[in-house]
């Protein structure tokens, strides 16, 4: 690792670059990797006022606080004036993210905040973070999977029929799925939204249309999953497709997104934006918005909605197969989805109303807000609170990054958790540890005046993304590899 390494993390040239240098050396001194080092100097980056009395970083954080002041000083833009938001949570929160979403209210073009109590730190608005804007679209406010949502399928069958017939339920997880960042199906599956004509009109979507085919139906990494387990439904709740009484029924919970169509949208129209508020501090970067009477604004909108249409129409495919496969009656569904911007009327103002890793909650809406894949889930109805902009939780929330997951659990220990829960996890990465989240309960708890409990999902079957230091079915690690069928 060299200054090459780091300046390509976004530091500024100069003196900061030898003191971001030195405290490396004597972090690796410490046994820390170079991969873990630049990590670190990224989250360092991203908010420097959290590691000012930091041993290893602090001189790093200091130098950085005040070259980014100096910066917004000369930016031309005002960014001193906040805003208002409110924070639930807020002691379940790191720093960072706190801090993200105190320097989002103070954008120029920012009207109301929010900030979810599953919330952490990323890159621009924190996950979690909801922000109104006035006229303006911020491509890293909805962020790089764009419309990942949620979808569960509640079957008219016992749960008690996963234990009966195991083979065959863990045949179709792993038959009628396919994950991991370049997963594909070959031959395609089939779905109306490949006929939408945005995509040969607009003038980025044409060039990802073939890869949009071959990977619909398809799951990412991370935390993207398709679960099967117990839904315990509460009171009865009325879907689109049909009413489910109280009782407890087998039901399908999946989550992901836009696959590599929403990422290339979003990292191009981030660019775009970056390039036209080239003056914006180096902290305040990722925060750059377009304007919806722009050309290049018009042109995000139309390529996030068209996304939002492929991310949802993944999921219906998703679920057809397994539906397909396991030849059960279905009772209902429910779907909702985050990392998206809408337009509502706030206060009696229309404004451009992000949710990046945030659930719509708006009054009576539906939502599935899941824990791990340990950890229960719920299916909730939307409180329309205005003071979090009709906003909750998409989930329990990260309490650690990937990089502190793999240092600080190990497979032993999270299959005693995961046997001692009754859960059987097909395949997955280390870093989706159930440890590796916030108390679920804990967040519902914190979000009460945001949402009502309607009914509670256990997993069951779970099969993820195999990602870093991986583990499958029978305790086999290896190399995970690209999946055509």
């Amino acid at each position: 690792m060299d200054g090459n390494d780091i300046l390509r993390l976004g530091y500024p040239s100069g003196k900061v670059i030898g003191l971001a240098l030195r405290a490396a050396e004597a972090a690796r001194a410490e046994g820390v990797t170079d991969e873990d080092v630049l990590g670190d100097l990224a989250a360092v980056l991203n908010a420097p006022d959290s590691f000012l009395d930091d041993p290893v970083y602090g001189r790093v954080a200091e130098a950085l606080a005040g070259y980014q002041r100096h910066r917004e000083r000369a930016s031309g833009y005002d960014l001193t004036h906040a805003a208002p938001y409110k924070v639930w949570g807020a002691e379940g929160i790191e720093e960072g993210a706190l801090e993200q979403m105190k320097r989002a209210v103070r954008l120029p073009v920012a009207v109301r905040g929010a900030l979810m109590p599953d919330a952490h730190q990323g890159y621009g608005l924190p996950i979690g973070g909801v922000l109104a804007t006035d006229n303006s679209v911020i491509p890293y406010a909805v962020g790089v999977d764009i419309a990942c949502r949620m979808r569960m399928t509640v079957f008219n069958a016992s749960p008690r029929i996963l234990n009966e017939q195991r083979e065959h339920f863990r045949q179709v997880l792993e038959t009628q799925t396919s994950f991991g960042a370049g997963s594909e199906w070959n031959p395609p599956r089939e779905h109306e939204v490949m006929d939408d004509p945005l995509w040969r009109e607009h003038p980025r979507a044409r060039q990802y249309y073939d890869i949009a085919v071959r990977q619909l139906g398809t799951s990412g990494s991370g935390n993207h999953f398709v679960e099967l387990g117990a839904l315990t439904v509460y009171q009865t709740i009325e879907t689109p497709s049909g009413k489910i009484p109280p009782g407890t029924y087998l039901a399908a919970l999946s989550h992901s997104g836009s696959r590599r169509f929403g990422l290339e949208m979003a990292e191009y129209y981030t660019k775009v934006a970056m390039q036209q508020r080239v003056g914006l501090p180096q902290d305040f970067k990722h925060l750059a918005w377009l304007g919806l009477d722009e050309e290049a604004g018009q042109e995000y909108w139309e390529a996030m909605t068209l996304a939002g249409k492929y991310a949802s129409a993944n999921h219906a495919v998703i679920h057809r197969q397994l539906i397909d496969a396991l030849r059960l009656p279905v009772l209902g569904g429910i779907e909702n989805h985050h990392n998206f911007a809408w337009k509502e009327l706030v206060d009696g103002q229309e404004l451009i109303v992000h949710r990046k890793g945030a659930t719509p909650a708006g009054k009576d809406a539906l939502g599935v807000i899941p824990g791990s894949m340990s950890a229960p889930g719920f299916v909730v109805r939307g409180l329309g609170n205005p003071d979090s902009i009709s906003s909750a939780a998409h989930g329990a929330g990260r309490r650690m990054s990937r990089a502190q997951a793999f240092k600080e659990f190990d497979w032993d220990t999270v299959e005693s958790r995961l046997e001692a829960d009754g859960v059987e996890l097909l395949s997955a990465g280390l870093d989706e540890a159930p440890g590796a989240y916030k108390d679920i309960r804990q967040v519902m708890a914190d979000q009460s005046d945001l949402v009502v409990p309607l009914a509670e999902f256990q997993p069951r079957l779970v099969k993820m993304d195999a990602g870093g230091k991986p583990r499958y079915r029978g305790g086999h690690k290896g190399k995970k590899g690209k999946r055509k069928k």
